[in-house]
């Protein structure tokens, strides 16, 4: 063989053995290669369902049958929460307790709530309003009233730049707290309800935090056109500066301020019965901490939680100026017991109101119809099983009366603002109320029940034409009527008086509000 032919062999023997290596790479390799990893694939999932199996055959009952989130802040108001009792009281009934908190950041929740991601939630009224009228079809709905804001909300100022709630209604005025939070319903009340027309549009200064609030009173001068709105403990905080003082807070007025807890509507749907227990869970935990004391060293405790620095009397005061809705309250909110007690219904509407008339909502969500925002059953449920959450019985709070007043303290009372009425209109020289006027007036007592803790003063005010005693005795005619129509429509005799008019030229009657000076 000649030499030629012998390379000519090799090179074809080598062409072969190089197919044959990359038949053995790209198909034989990996076919065995895949064989291996799916019997090994297969022995592994063999193995771990056998040891799954051994789990399962050696293990115990759990305790939970269900799993819930709740979505919540810092708020101390939802404390009780936060509790080792609340999360015992739902083990015993076989929910285990995931809670979600956020900054606040209510739209955040909403949508959690939407996506199912949360199945409960607490809402401030006023943030859920807000929140809930963006969406055609509210994703979730009230089963309870959790508290309600009595005191821990003040709106502060320098004493010497505005004196009372009337100083407030100029174009300089600032109204700066924590945007979406109680602090800008209490504002927008104050607006409303005092008739501050006179306020700028973007009165209302919306901050990120207490924080950023506190920095900015810090920086300010005492001639400041600032009205700070917080909560305790900063109010207890700012108020050791002796310049600044309350110009009115949340404990005067009521149904505004107001917690609740909301429940994904599809999760209701196919569990009512963990939403009961929710509830009793709840009722039966508040309950545990139903005296002053235990409630403040709940405070402190809670605080530790949200690093939120306060003092012993820091935590006393807090518990004074928020009002726990127990069992029983609820009931009564919810219509289903008698009691001196606003219906969810009208709470709903009041802030409703507020914040269409300040600006902050451009209409009433559900078009006002205010029991598609609210479910009763699950209350109604629980007090047909009779639920009680502890031995002792719970009483549904009365508002505290005010007291009668001697002439001298009259005289001395504090003067906090006028409140806005639409004029009165009477017969041409009579003090007869004309309908209108007692509409007016109707209205104004509804106003009043909301105000529960001022004293009303009510001023004739004279024309300057003509006889002016005789004017001046018309007026006090007029007021005296005002007087007992609001007498007549509920609101105590003992809470207001006639105070004598003057000769303004206009035949208008006007109502200021003042409380005792401390």
């Amino acid at each position: 063989m000649s030499k030629t032919k012998i390379i000519l062999a090799a090179f074809v023997w080598l062409i072969v053995l190089a197919i044959g290596v990359s038949i053995w790479k790209l198909v034989i390799d990996p076919v065995r290669a895949k064989s291996k990893t799916e019997s090994a694939k297969q022995q592994a999932e063999a193995t771990k369902k056998q040891a799954e199996a051994a789990v399962a055959a050696t293990s115990g009952t759990s305790r939970f049958s269900q799993e819930i989130a709740i979505g919540l802040d810092s708020f101390s108001g939802y404390a009780v929460f936060r509790t080792t009792e609340f999360q015992n009281q739902l083990a015993h009934r076989g929910i285990k307790l995931k809670l979600v908190e956020d900054a606040p950041d209510y739209t955040a929740r909403a949508a959690a709530l939407e996506k199912g991601t949360l199945q409960f939630a607490l809402f401030p009224a006023d943030a859920l309003l807000k929140t809930f009228a963006k969406l055609e079809y509210p994703p979730a709905t009230i089963i309870a009233i959790i508290d309600e804001t009595r005191g821990a909300d003040a709106m502060l100022a320098y004493k010497k730049r505005f004196e009372n709630v009337d100083r407030l209604n100029t174009p300089d005025v600032r109204f700066v707290l924590v945007g979406d939070s109680p602090s800008e319903t209490l504002a927008r009340v104050v607006i409303q309800d005092f008739g501050l027309n006179q306020v700028a549009k973007d009165a209302i200064v919306s901050l990120a935090s207490t924080e950023k609030l506190i920095e900015r009173y810090k920086n300010a001068a005492p001639s400041t056109n600032d009205v700070y709105i917080v909560w305790e403990p900063f109010v207890s905080q700012m108020l050791k500066n002796d310049a600044l003082h309350v110009l009115t807070d949340s404990s005067k007025f009521t149904g505004y301020i107001v917690d609740t807890l909301v429940v994904n509507r599809d999760f209701l749907l196919k569990h009512e019965p963990v939403a009961e227990a929710v509830l009793e869970s709840y009722f039966t935990s508040l309950f545990h901490y139903r005296d002053a004391a235990k409630l403040s060293q709940l405070m402190l405790e809670d605080a530790k939680l949200t690093k939120l620095q306060i003092e012993p009397e820091q935590a006393a005061k807090m518990v004074q100026g928020i009002q726990w809705k127990n069992t029983q309250e609820n009931f009564a909110h919810f219509g289903l017991r008698q009691g001196a007690i606003i219906h969810i219904e009208n709470i709903l509407d009041r802030i409703s109101k507020v914040l269409v008339s300040t600006g902050a909502m451009d209409r009433e969500p559900v078009d006002g119809k205010w029991n598609r925002l609210y479910f009763d059953r699950p209350m109604k449920e629980i007090m047909s099983r009779n639920f009680y959450p502890g031995v002792q019985s719970e009483a549904i709070r009365e508002e505290m009366a005010l007291k009668d007043l001697t002439e001298k303290q009259w005289l001395e009372l504090m003067s906090v603002g006028t409140l806005s009425v639409p004029e009165l209109v009477f017969s041409r020289g009579s003090s007869t109320l004309t309908d209108r006027s007692q509409l007016i007036l109707k209205e104004l007592g509804e106003r009043l029940q909301a105000w529960p803790q001022y004293y009303l003063m009510i001023r004739g005010n004279a024309s300057n034409l003509g006889d002016l005693e005789v004017n001046k005795e018309l007026a006090a005619k007029r007021a005296q009527g005002a007087l007992q129509y609001l007498e007549s429509a509920g609101i105590p005799k003992q809470r207001m008086r006639t105070i004598p008019g003057a000769i303004t030229g206009e035949t208008r009657v006007t109502f200021g509000v003042g409380e005792i000076a401390y």
